[in-house]
């Protein structure tokens, strides 16, 4: 008997996650150079994940 699609480990899935949590939105502000030091973590501008 096979196992359902819905029970795969969570290895083997790969999806992309198009929500970041806050400290990967500022992570990547840094590295874009839009983050100035002493800025406050709370309304954050919108990011999209890099490819």
């Amino acid at each position: 008997m096979s196992q359902h699609a819905s029970l795969k480990g969570k290895g083997k899935i790969t999806s992309r996650r198009n929500v970041l949590k806050r400290f990967e939105r500022v992570d990547l502000l840094v590295k874009r150079g839009e983050w100035k030091e002493g800025n406050r973590g709370l309304g954050l501008k919108k990011t999209k994940p890099e490819a």
